[in-house]
């Protein structure tokens, strides 16, 4: 900085001096004062004299004669605290515009006002923004941004105080809030990139994942659902460039770089919701990927609803997003591989419970082949696109292939009994549909599909 912006008060001299240098030695101290990462032993004299909030805890005890003060969730730590009792001891040490933000903050925490001594420390720290900040527009810019750490770094310390009044797992479907989450609706009013930096303070200062995932939701509805963006059915295309939804990008994708590694902190139908956003706002595939892997680990869980995302590209495409589902699925299935070995003796064994892969499969099979129906009518669904998505899942998946057979027959009776002129699949890519999950066996072929005369008429066009 410029030699004329390091203008200073009077008092501003000396540069900063450890405790054990600066304290009265002659005098032994007779109050400790424990501050955020710091230990000070001290004198009341001097603190009462200038503190309005020390005076009035020592009063609080003058019975008990008190020799030890914590002062919880103090503006900037041990570091503001340290600038502010040299104040007190009459130690000159420089105000910069390094520094004012934070000592604004700790005498406006420690109430030192002229109220208990003429000049205090927050007269003084106001005057020099008055008279040198506020003159300066670089001083001014750095001055803000010292603010902003400030205000990030104070609210990140109250967290590692607080103490929730109830404990386990929320049910995220609902997303209710803990009585200790008061602090929640507070977080929401913040800018996107000051609220960045607050999650990322708390996480690291042990605040509960289902705390974290309450916010971001929280956070989520007022930013995105008041624009009708998130969980929007709609198939209205939008641009991505503009400049609204640019700031509704950076919304979305902050978010997701902000969801706690747990499986549990937020809910999956929250999670189908920032997809879909993702999807229409165009957001990095690294956004995308992370959710689609966030969601395919707990698929098990998720509806026929949630998997319908519509699909926002352009015309011609299918009324669905396929491709995001079918790589929704592989990460299902990948998880499932890597998460638990088992053979088929172990997973046909009838005397033993499923286990819950086991279990899990079963579900998204099912699931899978309603949303093979659901999807199957669609003139542009593509005949590999409909196969790779049945066949995503192992073999033993599905106990029962009803629903399969019913996804099947619905996609050939909307795309090939019609014989519109239209391109058909070849007789090769048909008995690609008869061989998945045995649909090679003429006995299910005529039940599901009618005589076999009909099924040749159909190859026949191949």
């Amino acid at each position: 900085m410029d030699k004329h912006h390091q203008q200073q008060l009077p008092m501003a001299k000396s540069s900063r001096q450890r405790c054990s240098e600066w304290v009265f030695r002659d005098v032994p101290s007779d109050i400790i004062i424990d501050v955020d990462g710091g230990t000070f032993s001290l004198h009341k004299f001097p603190l009462v004299s200038r503190s309005g909030r020390i005076r009035k805890l020592v009063a609080e005890h003058r019975d008990s004669d008190i020799s030890r003060i914590e002062l919880l969730s103090l503006p900037g730590g041990a570091k503001s605290f340290e600038l502010a009792a040299q104040f007190c001891y009459g130690i000159n040490f420089e105000i910069t515009a390094a520094n004012v933000a934070q000592l604004c903050c700790v005498s406006d925490y420690l109430e030192m006002t002229e109220e208990y001594s003429k000049n205090n420390l927050g007269s003084r720290a106001e005057e020099y923004l008055e008279s040198v900040v506020c003159k300066n527009l670089e001083m001014c810019v750095e001055v803000l941004q010292q603010s902003s750490k400030a205000c990030v770094e104070q609210i990140a310390s109250s967290f590692s105080r607080l103490e929730y009044s109830s404990s386990g797992r929320l049910h995220m479907s609902k997303q209710p809030k803990c009585e200790g989450d008061w602090w929640i609706e507070d977080l929401s009013v913040l800018r996107i990139d000051l609220y960045q930096r607050v999650i990322t303070a708390i996480k690291c200062r042990g605040v509960r994942p289902e705390s974290i995932g309450a916010s971001l939701v929280n956070y989520a509805e007022k930013e995105l659902i008041k624009k009708s963006i998130l969980w929007n059915q709609s198939t209205q295309p939008v641009d991505p460039l503009s400049g609204a939804n640019s700031q509704e990008r950076l919304v979305v994708e902050t978010i997701v770089s902000l969801l706690p590694v747990e499986k549990f902190a937020v809910s999956i139908t929250f999670l189908f919701g920032m997809l879909r956003s993702a999807v229409m706002l165009d957001c990095s595939v690294s956004c995308r990927l992370d959710l689609e892997r966030r969601i395919g680990s707990q698929l098990d869980i998720a509806t026929l609803d949630d998997l319908l995302i519509p699909s926002f590209r352009h015309a011609g495409d299918t009324l669905f997003d396929v491709d995001t589902v079918h790589r929704i699925l592989v990460n299902f299935s990948q998880q499932d591989d890597s998460d638990e070995d088992m053979d088929d003796d172990s997973v046909f064994e009838p005397d033993s419970p499923p286990s819950p892969s086991q279990t899990a499969l079963f579900k998204v099979s099912k699931l899978v082949d309603s949303y093979l129906a659901e999807i199957a009518p669609d003139a542009n669904l593509k005949l590999n696109m409909f196969i790779a998505i049945a066949e995503t899942l192992p073999a033993h998946a599905r106990t029962i292939h009803d629903g399969l057979y019913r996804a099947i027959d619905i996609y050939l009776k909307a795309g090939l009994y019609p014989y519109v002129p239209q391109p058909h699949p070849t007789k090769k890519n048909v008995k690609m549909i008869f061989t998945v999950e045995g649909l090679k066996d003429p006995g299910i072929v005529a039940a599901v599909f009618g005589p076999s005369e009909a099924v040749d008429c159909v190859l026949a066009q191949g």
